[in-house]
Protein backbone atom coordinates (compact mmCIF):
# COMPACT_ATOMS: atom_id res chain seq x y z
CA UNK A 1 0.00 0.00 0.00
CA UNK A 2 1.62 3.45 -1.20
CA UNK A 3 1.66 6.63 0.40
CA UNK A 4 0.24 9.79 -1.28
CA UNK A 5 4.32 10.52 -1.95
CA UNK A 6 5.13 7.32 -3.93
CA UNK A 7 1.83 7.82 -5.63
CA UNK A 8 2.86 11.12 -6.71
CA UNK A 9 6.52 10.47 -7.48
CA UNK A 10 6.74 10.73 -11.08
CA UNK A 11 5.67 14.74 -10.60
CA UNK A 12 9.04 15.43 -9.06
CA UNK A 13 10.38 17.98 -6.60
CA UNK A 14 11.00 20.87 -8.09
CA UNK A 15 9.48 21.67 -11.00
CA UNK A 16 7.61 24.47 -12.64
CA UNK A 17 4.30 23.34 -10.88
CA UNK A 18 5.61 22.87 -7.04
CA UNK A 19 8.17 26.75 -7.87
CA UNK A 20 4.21 27.84 -8.46
CA UNK A 21 3.10 26.38 -5.68
CA UNK A 22 5.87 27.28 -3.33
CA UNK A 23 6.36 31.06 -4.54
CA UNK A 24 2.70 32.03 -4.59
CA UNK A 25 1.40 30.74 -1.64
CA UNK A 26 4.45 32.56 0.16
CA UNK A 27 3.98 35.52 -1.22
CA UNK A 28 -0.21 35.67 -0.08
CA UNK A 29 1.57 35.44 3.72
CA UNK A 30 2.72 39.35 2.81
CA UNK A 31 -0.14 40.70 3.81
CA UNK A 32 0.19 38.98 7.16
CA UNK A 33 3.35 40.68 8.00
CA UNK A 34 1.48 44.16 7.43
CA UNK A 35 -1.27 43.15 10.00
CA UNK A 36 0.55 41.22 12.21
CA UNK A 37 2.96 44.39 13.37
CA UNK A 38 1.02 47.21 11.99
CA UNK A 39 0.07 48.30 15.92
CA UNK A 40 3.56 49.49 16.48
CA UNK A 41 2.45 52.46 14.41
CA UNK A 42 -1.80 52.68 14.27
CA UNK A 43 -1.11 52.67 18.25
CA UNK A 44 2.38 54.85 18.47
CA UNK A 45 2.22 56.89 21.89
CA UNK A 46 4.07 60.13 20.81
CA UNK A 47 5.23 62.79 23.71
CA UNK A 48 2.64 64.79 24.73
CA UNK A 49 1.68 67.04 27.47
CA UNK A 50 -1.40 69.15 29.07
CA UNK A 51 -2.85 71.81 27.11
CA UNK A 52 -3.11 75.44 27.98
CA UNK A 53 -6.43 76.97 26.64
CA UNK A 54 -5.21 79.32 24.84
CA UNK A 55 -7.76 81.64 26.42
CA UNK A 56 -6.28 81.37 29.90
CA UNK A 57 -4.77 84.74 30.52
CA UNK A 58 -1.41 83.64 31.20
CA UNK A 59 1.77 85.04 30.91
CA UNK A 60 4.45 83.63 28.46
CA UNK A 61 6.39 82.93 31.25
CA UNK A 62 3.63 81.04 33.34
CA UNK A 63 2.86 79.43 29.60
CA UNK A 64 6.11 77.77 29.61
CA UNK A 65 5.81 76.83 33.30
CA UNK A 66 2.64 75.38 33.25
CA UNK A 67 3.18 71.98 33.02
CA UNK A 68 5.91 70.34 36.03
CA UNK A 69 8.79 68.63 34.71
CA UNK A 70 9.63 64.67 36.19
CA UNK A 71 12.98 62.74 35.81
CA UNK A 72 12.85 60.53 33.09
CA UNK A 73 15.92 58.10 31.97
CA UNK A 74 17.75 60.90 34.31
CA UNK A 75 16.98 64.25 32.62
CA UNK A 76 13.59 66.67 33.48
CA UNK A 77 10.96 66.40 31.16
CA UNK A 78 7.32 67.78 30.90
CA UNK A 79 4.94 65.67 32.98
CA UNK A 80 2.43 64.10 30.71
CA UNK A 81 -0.68 64.16 32.59
CA UNK A 82 -0.15 66.60 35.29
CA UNK A 83 -0.19 70.43 35.16
CA UNK A 84 -0.22 73.33 37.83
CA UNK A 85 -3.69 74.30 38.61
CA UNK A 86 -4.64 76.31 35.66
CA UNK A 87 -6.63 78.64 38.10
CA UNK A 88 -3.97 78.93 40.52
CA UNK A 89 -1.46 80.47 38.00
CA UNK A 90 -3.61 82.74 36.25
CA UNK A 91 -3.87 84.71 39.37
CA UNK A 92 -0.51 84.54 39.93
CA UNK A 93 0.28 85.83 36.90
CA UNK A 94 -2.42 88.30 36.52
CA UNK A 95 -0.38 89.59 40.27
CA UNK A 96 2.69 89.61 37.93
CA UNK A 97 4.73 86.95 39.73
CA UNK A 98 7.23 85.08 38.70
CA UNK A 99 7.79 81.26 38.39
CA UNK A 100 10.43 80.19 40.32
CA UNK A 101 11.52 83.88 41.49
CA UNK A 102 8.39 84.89 43.53
CA UNK A 103 6.17 81.36 43.36
CA UNK A 104 7.58 78.23 44.73
CA UNK A 105 6.68 75.60 41.63
CA UNK A 106 6.87 72.55 43.93
CA UNK A 107 4.81 73.81 46.38
CA UNK A 108 1.81 74.84 44.00
CA UNK A 109 -1.20 72.47 43.70
CA UNK A 110 -1.20 70.09 40.29
CA UNK A 111 -4.43 68.58 38.99
CA UNK A 112 -5.24 66.22 35.79
CA UNK A 113 -4.95 67.02 31.93
CA UNK A 114 -8.90 68.59 32.15
CA UNK A 115 -8.30 70.35 28.20
CA UNK A 116 -6.64 67.34 27.37
CA UNK A 117 -3.01 66.98 25.52
CA UNK A 118 -0.85 68.94 22.92
CA UNK A 119 1.15 65.90 21.23
CA UNK A 120 4.45 66.10 19.46
CA UNK A 121 4.08 65.54 15.54
CA UNK A 122 7.92 65.12 15.19
CA UNK A 123 7.36 61.15 14.17
CA UNK A 124 3.25 60.66 14.02
CA UNK A 125 0.74 63.05 12.27
CA UNK A 126 -1.64 61.64 14.18
CA UNK A 127 -2.78 57.07 15.88
CA UNK A 128 -5.39 56.01 17.37
CA UNK A 129 -3.68 56.99 20.77
CA UNK A 130 -4.24 60.70 19.27
CA UNK A 131 -6.91 60.80 17.71
CA UNK A 132 -9.31 59.10 20.54
CA UNK A 133 -6.15 60.22 23.91
CA UNK A 134 -5.20 56.71 24.98
CA UNK A 135 -3.39 57.93 27.25
CA UNK A 136 -2.97 58.64 31.27
CA UNK A 137 -5.90 56.81 32.47
CA UNK A 138 -6.69 55.74 29.05
CA UNK A 139 -3.18 54.37 28.63
CA UNK A 140 -4.23 50.58 29.16
CA UNK A 141 -5.97 50.88 26.52
CA UNK A 142 -3.05 50.73 23.97
CA UNK A 143 -1.61 46.99 24.57
CA UNK A 144 -5.48 45.84 25.60
CA UNK A 145 -5.40 46.82 21.30
CA UNK A 146 -3.21 44.75 20.80
CA UNK A 147 -4.28 42.08 23.15
CA UNK A 148 -7.39 41.77 21.29
CA UNK A 149 -6.32 40.96 17.64
CA UNK A 150 -3.94 38.54 19.69
CA UNK A 151 -7.64 37.13 21.44
CA UNK A 152 -8.86 37.51 17.42
CA UNK A 153 -5.78 35.08 16.38
CA UNK A 154 -6.63 32.77 19.28
CA UNK A 155 -9.99 32.40 17.94
CA UNK A 156 -9.06 32.31 14.42
CA UNK A 157 -5.88 29.32 15.05
CA UNK A 158 -9.11 27.47 17.36
CA UNK A 159 -11.34 27.36 14.10
CA UNK A 160 -9.11 27.65 11.04
CA UNK A 161 -8.20 23.74 11.14
CA UNK A 162 -11.23 22.76 11.83
CA UNK A 163 -13.01 24.69 9.01
CA UNK A 164 -10.38 24.29 6.70
CA UNK A 165 -10.55 20.06 7.39
CA UNK A 166 -14.64 20.43 6.82
CA UNK A 167 -14.44 22.76 3.63
CA UNK A 168 -10.86 22.40 2.38
CA UNK A 169 -7.79 24.36 2.32
CA UNK A 170 -8.51 27.05 -0.49
CA UNK A 171 -11.90 28.11 0.07
CA UNK A 172 -10.74 29.03 4.29
CA UNK A 173 -7.08 30.54 2.52
CA UNK A 174 -9.02 32.80 0.50
CA UNK A 175 -12.06 33.44 2.53
CA UNK A 176 -9.81 34.57 5.42
CA UNK A 177 -7.81 36.60 3.69
CA UNK A 178 -10.73 38.48 2.17
CA UNK A 179 -12.04 39.06 5.57
CA UNK A 180 -8.30 40.41 6.78
CA UNK A 181 -8.74 43.09 4.02
CA UNK A 182 -11.96 43.86 4.39
CA UNK A 183 -12.07 43.98 7.92
CA UNK A 184 -8.89 46.37 7.98
CA UNK A 185 -10.66 48.44 4.90
CA UNK A 186 -13.79 49.18 7.09
CA UNK A 187 -10.88 49.98 10.32
CA UNK A 188 -9.95 53.48 8.24
CA UNK A 189 -13.63 54.36 9.14
CA UNK A 190 -13.83 53.68 12.69
CA UNK A 191 -15.60 56.31 14.76
CA UNK A 192 -14.28 55.65 18.36
CA UNK A 193 -11.75 53.46 20.07
CA UNK A 194 -14.78 50.55 20.61
CA UNK A 195 -15.60 50.35 16.80
CA UNK A 196 -11.37 50.06 16.01
CA UNK A 197 -10.83 47.47 18.73
CA UNK A 198 -13.74 44.98 17.87
CA UNK A 199 -12.77 45.12 14.03
CA UNK A 200 -8.64 44.51 15.16
CA UNK A 201 -10.70 41.06 16.67
CA UNK A 202 -12.16 40.53 13.72
CA UNK A 203 -8.73 41.19 11.45
CA UNK A 204 -6.56 39.04 13.76
CA UNK A 205 -9.05 36.22 13.29
CA UNK A 206 -8.48 36.20 9.46
CA UNK A 207 -4.84 36.98 9.94
CA UNK A 208 -4.08 33.90 11.47
CA UNK A 209 -6.81 31.30 9.49
CA UNK A 210 -4.67 32.69 6.13
CA UNK A 211 -1.49 32.05 7.84
CA UNK A 212 -2.36 28.56 8.62
CA UNK A 213 -4.31 27.77 5.63
CA UNK A 214 -1.06 28.33 3.35
CA UNK A 215 0.74 26.41 5.57
CA UNK A 216 -1.44 23.53 5.72
CA UNK A 217 -2.13 23.74 1.84
CA UNK A 218 1.69 24.25 0.87
CA UNK A 219 3.02 21.39 3.07
CA UNK A 220 0.07 19.31 1.78
CA UNK A 221 1.10 20.20 -2.12
CA UNK A 222 5.05 20.14 -1.91
CA UNK A 223 7.13 17.32 -1.84
CA UNK A 224 9.12 15.69 1.01
CA UNK A 225 13.00 17.69 -0.05
CA UNK A 226 10.64 20.93 -0.33
CA UNK A 227 8.10 20.65 2.69
CA UNK A 228 10.82 21.93 5.08
CA UNK A 229 11.92 24.58 3.31
CA UNK A 230 8.67 26.13 2.39
CA UNK A 231 7.47 25.64 6.05
CA UNK A 232 10.72 27.47 7.25
CA UNK A 233 12.50 29.88 4.88
CA UNK A 234 9.10 30.08 2.37
CA UNK A 235 6.51 30.99 4.42
CA UNK A 236 8.28 32.77 6.88
CA UNK A 237 10.71 35.06 5.04
CA UNK A 238 7.70 36.23 3.04
CA UNK A 239 6.18 37.00 6.22
CA UNK A 240 9.55 39.14 7.10
CA UNK A 241 9.14 40.71 3.99
CA UNK A 242 5.98 41.90 5.19
CA UNK A 243 7.14 43.09 8.34
CA UNK A 244 10.35 44.72 6.44
CA UNK A 245 7.60 46.84 4.20
CA UNK A 246 6.13 47.80 7.07
CA UNK A 247 8.22 50.74 8.66
CA UNK A 248 8.75 52.23 4.81
CA UNK A 249 4.82 52.85 4.48
CA UNK A 250 4.93 54.13 7.76
CA UNK A 251 7.76 56.46 7.45
CA UNK A 252 5.88 58.02 4.48
CA UNK A 253 3.15 57.88 5.64
CA UNK A 254 2.45 59.23 9.16
CA UNK A 255 -1.34 59.60 9.18
CA UNK A 256 -2.90 56.05 10.46
CA UNK A 257 -6.15 56.06 8.10
CA UNK A 258 -3.94 56.69 5.51
CA UNK A 259 -1.35 54.00 6.53
CA UNK A 260 -3.81 51.47 6.94
CA UNK A 261 -5.36 52.28 3.26
CA UNK A 262 -2.49 51.98 2.16
CA UNK A 263 -1.69 48.35 4.36
CA UNK A 264 -4.73 47.07 2.76
CA UNK A 265 -4.34 47.58 -1.17
CA UNK A 266 -1.71 44.66 -1.02
CA UNK A 267 -4.58 42.08 0.49
CA UNK A 268 -6.75 43.45 -2.62
CA UNK A 269 -4.56 41.69 -5.02
CA UNK A 270 -3.88 38.54 -3.63
CA UNK A 271 -8.05 37.96 -4.42
CA UNK A 272 -6.32 37.31 -8.30
CA UNK A 273 -4.01 33.99 -6.84
CA UNK A 274 -7.31 32.39 -6.86
CA UNK A 275 -7.16 31.08 -10.51
CA UNK A 276 -3.64 29.89 -9.76
CA UNK A 277 -3.38 28.01 -6.75
CA UNK A 278 -4.83 24.87 -6.61
CA UNK A 279 -7.51 22.45 -3.73
CA UNK A 280 -5.04 20.32 -1.84
CA UNK A 281 -5.27 17.09 -3.38
CA UNK A 282 -4.55 15.17 -0.12
CA UNK A 283 -7.70 17.24 1.30
CA UNK A 284 -9.39 15.76 -1.82
CA UNK A 285 -8.77 12.03 -1.32
CA UNK A 286 -9.21 12.24 2.22
CA UNK A 287 -12.87 13.52 1.44
CA UNK A 288 -13.44 10.92 -1.19
CA UNK A 289 -13.36 13.35 -4.13
CA UNK A 290 -10.58 11.32 -6.28
CA UNK A 291 -11.31 12.15 -9.35
CA UNK A 292 -10.89 16.13 -8.76
CA UNK A 293 -7.89 15.28 -7.27
CA UNK A 294 -6.40 13.45 -10.20
CA UNK A 295 -7.51 16.29 -12.31
CA UNK A 296 -5.12 18.64 -10.36
CA UNK A 297 -2.53 15.93 -10.36
CA UNK A 298 -2.70 15.63 -13.81
CA UNK A 299 -2.74 18.86 -14.43
CA UNK A 300 0.54 19.20 -12.53
CA UNK A 301 1.56 16.77 -14.85
CA UNK A 302 0.97 18.76 -17.36
CA UNK A 303 2.69 21.73 -16.21
CA UNK A 304 6.28 20.23 -15.72
CA UNK A 305 6.02 18.55 -18.89
CA UNK A 306 5.49 15.03 -17.59
CA UNK A 307 3.34 12.69 -19.18
CA UNK A 308 1.20 11.17 -15.89
CA UNK A 309 -0.30 7.71 -16.06
CA UNK A 310 -4.08 7.44 -17.09
CA UNK A 311 -4.69 5.81 -13.85
CA UNK A 312 -3.23 7.64 -10.65
CA UNK A 313 -4.81 5.80 -7.71
CA UNK A 314 -5.33 1.99 -7.57
CA UNK A 315 -8.86 0.90 -6.73
CA UNK A 316 -8.07 -1.40 -3.91
CA UNK A 317 -5.97 2.24 -2.76
CA UNK A 318 -8.76 3.86 -2.56
CA UNK A 319 -10.89 0.98 -0.82
CA UNK A 320 -8.08 0.79 1.72
CA UNK A 321 -8.27 4.33 2.55
CA UNK A 322 -12.36 4.67 2.75
CA UNK A 323 -12.36 1.76 5.27
CA UNK A 324 -9.25 3.55 7.55
CA UNK A 325 -11.61 6.55 8.58
CA UNK A 326 -11.06 6.53 12.47
CA UNK A 327 -12.12 9.00 14.95
CA UNK A 328 -10.12 11.04 17.30
CA UNK A 329 -10.65 13.62 20.27
CA UNK A 330 -8.74 16.49 21.64
CA UNK A 331 -8.51 13.89 24.57
CA UNK A 332 -6.45 12.04 23.30
CA UNK A 333 -3.66 14.34 23.91
CA UNK A 334 -3.95 13.53 27.36
CA UNK A 335 -4.60 9.50 27.02
CA UNK A 336 -1.48 8.01 28.17
CA UNK A 337 1.55 9.55 30.62
CA UNK A 338 4.09 10.10 27.33
CA UNK A 339 1.79 12.02 25.12
CA UNK A 340 0.55 14.20 28.03
CA UNK A 341 3.76 14.85 29.25
CA UNK A 342 4.73 16.35 25.61
CA UNK A 343 1.45 18.46 25.52
CA UNK A 344 2.52 20.09 28.59
CA UNK A 345 5.88 20.67 27.48
CA UNK A 346 4.79 21.49 24.04
CA UNK A 347 2.16 24.29 25.73
CA UNK A 348 4.70 25.88 27.77
CA UNK A 349 7.37 26.10 25.01
CA UNK A 350 5.02 27.70 22.56
CA UNK A 351 3.93 30.21 25.06
CA UNK A 352 7.23 31.34 26.19
CA UNK A 353 8.27 31.74 23.20
CA UNK A 354 5.91 33.44 21.46
CA UNK A 355 5.60 35.97 24.52
CA UNK A 356 9.57 36.68 24.11
CA UNK A 357 8.78 36.78 20.15
CA UNK A 358 6.08 39.32 20.03
CA UNK A 359 7.39 41.18 22.98
CA UNK A 360 10.95 42.38 21.63
CA UNK A 361 8.89 42.93 18.30
CA UNK A 362 6.22 45.14 19.74
CA UNK A 363 8.72 46.72 22.21
CA UNK A 364 10.46 48.64 18.81
CA UNK A 365 9.33 51.99 19.79
CA UNK A 366 10.64 52.02 22.84
CA UNK A 367 14.55 51.78 21.93
CA UNK A 368 16.56 54.23 21.32
CA UNK A 369 17.04 55.82 18.46
CA UNK A 370 14.89 56.05 14.60
CA UNK A 371 11.83 53.79 15.62
CA UNK A 372 11.50 53.56 11.80
CA UNK A 373 14.79 51.83 11.68
CA UNK A 374 14.59 50.17 14.63
CA UNK A 375 11.44 48.15 13.36
CA UNK A 376 13.31 47.63 9.90
CA UNK A 377 16.09 46.11 12.03
CA UNK A 378 13.82 43.96 13.68
CA UNK A 379 12.17 42.46 10.60
CA UNK A 380 15.44 42.29 8.79
CA UNK A 381 17.06 39.95 11.48
CA UNK A 382 14.57 37.02 11.14
CA UNK A 383 15.77 36.59 7.87
CA UNK A 384 19.18 34.78 8.90
CA UNK A 385 17.15 33.63 11.67
CA UNK A 386 15.04 31.61 9.61
CA UNK A 387 18.31 30.58 7.59
CA UNK A 388 19.81 29.55 10.74
CA UNK A 389 16.57 27.56 11.93
CA UNK A 390 16.92 25.72 7.77
CA UNK A 391 20.45 24.53 8.39
CA UNK A 392 19.98 24.01 11.98
CA UNK A 393 16.91 21.44 10.90
CA UNK A 394 18.76 19.92 7.96
CA UNK A 395 21.95 18.90 10.40
CA UNK A 396 21.63 18.80 14.38
CA UNK A 397 19.58 17.14 16.35
CA UNK A 398 15.86 18.78 17.42
CA UNK A 399 16.50 19.43 21.06
CA UNK A 400 19.71 20.96 20.81
CA UNK A 401 18.97 22.92 17.85
CA UNK A 402 16.17 24.41 19.63
CA UNK A 403 17.83 24.41 23.19
CA UNK A 404 20.70 26.47 21.51
CA UNK A 405 18.75 29.17 19.70
CA UNK A 406 16.49 29.65 23.66
CA UNK A 407 19.85 30.19 25.44
CA UNK A 408 20.89 32.69 23.22
CA UNK A 409 18.20 34.51 22.77
CA UNK A 410 17.42 34.40 26.66
CA UNK A 411 21.18 34.67 27.65
CA UNK A 412 21.42 37.85 25.69
CA UNK A 413 18.07 39.68 26.93
CA UNK A 414 19.74 39.38 30.52
CA UNK A 415 22.75 40.61 29.66
CA UNK A 416 20.99 44.14 28.01
CA UNK A 417 20.24 45.64 32.28
CA UNK A 418 24.39 45.51 31.98
CA UNK A 419 24.90 47.83 29.55
CA UNK A 420 26.13 51.32 30.62
CA UNK A 421 23.02 53.86 29.34
CA UNK A 422 25.12 55.99 27.27
CA UNK A 423 25.98 53.04 25.33
CA UNK A 424 22.33 52.17 24.02
CA UNK A 425 23.39 51.44 20.41
CA UNK A 426 24.86 48.24 21.95
CA UNK A 427 22.18 47.82 24.30
CA UNK A 428 20.02 48.02 20.98
CA UNK A 429 22.13 45.37 19.11
CA UNK A 430 21.77 42.76 22.03
CA UNK A 431 18.09 43.11 21.83
CA UNK A 432 18.30 42.49 18.26
CA UNK A 433 20.40 39.48 19.00
CA UNK A 434 18.06 37.88 21.19
CA UNK A 435 15.25 38.65 18.80
CA UNK A 436 17.32 36.09 16.45
CA UNK A 437 17.79 33.78 18.98
CA UNK A 438 13.86 33.53 19.86
CA UNK A 439 12.81 34.16 16.16
CA UNK A 440 15.13 30.77 15.32
CA UNK A 441 13.18 28.89 17.94
CA UNK A 442 10.26 30.02 16.78
CA UNK A 443 10.52 28.78 13.25
CA UNK A 444 11.96 25.32 14.36
CA UNK A 445 9.03 24.56 16.87
CA UNK A 446 6.08 24.44 14.51
CA UNK A 447 8.46 20.97 12.65
CA UNK A 448 9.34 20.07 15.73
CA UNK A 449 6.31 19.39 17.23
CA UNK A 450 4.58 18.10 13.95
CA UNK A 451 7.60 15.06 14.29
CA UNK A 452 6.61 14.82 17.96
CA UNK A 453 2.84 14.09 17.25
CA UNK A 454 1.56 10.77 15.58
CA UNK A 455 -0.35 11.57 12.70
CA UNK A 456 -3.70 10.39 14.23
CA UNK A 457 -3.79 13.50 16.36
CA UNK A 458 -0.95 15.64 14.81
CA UNK A 459 -3.32 18.17 13.48
CA UNK A 460 -4.77 18.73 16.98
CA UNK A 461 -1.59 18.20 18.57
CA UNK A 462 0.13 21.37 16.67
CA UNK A 463 -3.55 23.12 17.39
CA UNK A 464 -3.54 22.93 20.70
CA UNK A 465 0.31 24.40 21.03
CA UNK A 466 -0.13 27.06 18.50
CA UNK A 467 -3.32 28.08 20.97
CA UNK A 468 -0.94 28.32 23.53
CA UNK A 469 1.28 30.41 21.30
CA UNK A 470 -1.71 32.70 20.95
CA UNK A 471 -2.18 33.08 24.72
CA UNK A 472 1.64 34.06 24.63
CA UNK A 473 0.75 36.44 22.36
CA UNK A 474 -1.64 38.12 24.10
CA UNK A 475 0.18 38.75 26.86
CA UNK A 476 3.18 39.88 25.21
CA UNK A 477 1.52 43.57 25.36
CA UNK A 478 1.54 44.03 29.16
CA UNK A 479 5.33 42.34 29.20
CA UNK A 480 6.42 45.87 27.44
CA UNK A 481 3.20 47.32 29.66
CA UNK A 482 5.76 47.10 32.73
CA UNK A 483 9.04 49.46 31.19
CA UNK A 484 6.98 52.39 32.35
CA UNK A 485 7.89 50.83 36.01
CA UNK A 486 11.24 49.50 34.75
CA UNK A 487 13.06 49.51 31.67
CA UNK A 488 14.78 46.48 31.82
CA UNK A 489 12.32 44.43 33.53
CA UNK A 490 10.48 43.04 30.42
CA UNK A 491 13.74 41.74 29.46
CA UNK A 492 14.53 40.57 32.89
CA UNK A 493 11.06 38.32 32.28
CA UNK A 494 11.56 37.23 28.71
CA UNK A 495 15.31 36.74 29.58
CA UNK A 496 14.16 34.36 32.34
CA UNK A 497 11.06 32.87 30.67
CA UNK A 498 13.34 31.93 28.06
CA UNK A 499 16.42 30.33 29.94
CA UNK A 500 13.93 28.12 31.21
CA UNK A 501 12.19 26.78 28.16
CA UNK A 502 15.42 26.23 27.08
CA UNK A 503 16.15 23.91 29.77
CA UNK A 504 12.84 22.35 29.53
CA UNK A 505 13.38 21.45 25.91
CA UNK A 506 15.92 19.04 26.94
CA UNK A 507 13.66 16.76 28.41
CA UNK A 508 11.54 16.03 24.99
CA UNK A 509 12.00 13.30 23.04
CA UNK A 510 14.23 13.37 19.46
CA UNK A 511 12.37 13.31 16.61
CA UNK A 512 15.69 13.96 13.97
CA UNK A 513 16.11 11.47 11.33
CA UNK A 514 13.33 9.15 12.66
CA UNK A 515 9.95 8.37 10.43
CA UNK A 516 7.42 10.34 12.18
CA UNK A 517 4.60 7.94 14.28
CA UNK A 518 1.28 7.28 12.90
CA UNK A 519 -0.55 5.98 16.21
CA UNK A 520 -0.05 7.08 20.02
CA UNK A 521 1.86 3.85 20.76
CA UNK A 522 4.47 4.72 18.11
CA UNK A 523 5.25 8.10 19.93
CA UNK A 524 8.75 8.82 21.01
CA UNK A 525 9.34 8.86 24.56
CA UNK A 526 9.86 11.83 26.46
CA UNK A 527 13.69 11.59 28.78
CA UNK A 528 13.63 11.20 32.02
CA UNK A 529 9.94 8.84 32.88
CA UNK A 530 9.90 5.56 33.53
CA UNK A 531 7.21 3.73 31.02
CA UNK A 532 5.43 0.34 31.50
CA UNK A 533 5.81 -2.15 28.65
CA UNK A 534 2.74 -3.24 27.40
CA UNK A 535 2.14 -5.31 24.46
CA UNK A 536 1.05 -2.00 22.05
CA UNK A 537 4.66 -0.89 22.61
CA UNK A 538 6.29 -3.38 20.40
CA UNK A 539 5.36 -1.02 17.39
CA UNK A 540 7.59 1.93 19.26
CA UNK A 541 10.25 3.48 17.09
CA UNK A 542 13.90 2.66 19.09
CA UNK A 543 15.94 5.71 20.16
CA UNK A 544 18.65 4.95 18.03
CA UNK A 545 16.86 3.75 15.03
CA UNK A 546 17.37 5.97 11.89
CA UNK A 547 15.83 6.90 8.80
CA UNK A 548 16.21 9.35 5.86
CA UNK A 549 12.89 10.63 5.42
CA UNK A 550 12.00 13.20 8.34
CA UNK A 551 8.53 14.29 7.31
CA UNK A 552 6.68 11.22 6.18
CA UNK A 553 2.59 11.04 4.93
CA UNK A 554 0.20 8.41 5.80
CA UNK A 555 -0.31 5.71 4.10
CA UNK A 556 -3.48 5.27 1.55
Amino acid sequence: MRDYDEVTAFLGEWGPFQRLIFFLLSASIIPNGFNGMSVVFLAGTPEHRCRVPDAANLSSAWRNHSVPLRLQDGREVPHSCRRYRLEAISNFSALGLEPGRDVDLEQLEQESCLDGWEFSQDIYLSTIVTEWNLVCEDDWKVPFTTSLFFGGVLVGSFVSGQLSDRFGRKNVLFVTMGMQTGFSFLQIFSKNFEMFAVLFILVGMGQISNYVAAFVLGTEILGKSVRIIFSTLGVCIFFAVGYMLLPLFAYFIRDWRKLLLALTMPGVLCAALWWFIPESPRWLISQGRFKEAEMIIHKAAKINGIVAPSTIFEPSELQDLRSQKQSHSILDLLRSRNIRMVTVMSILLWMTISVGYFGLSLDTPNLHGDIYVNCFLSAVVEVPAYVLAWLLLQHLPRRYSMAISLFLGGGILLFVQLVPPDLYYLATALVMVGKFGVTAAFSMVYVYTAELYPTVVRNMGVGVSSMASRLGSILAPYFIYLGAYDRFLPYILMGSLTIVTAILTLFLPESFGTPLPDTIEQMLRVKGIKYRQTPNHKGMLKDGEENTTVLKSTAF
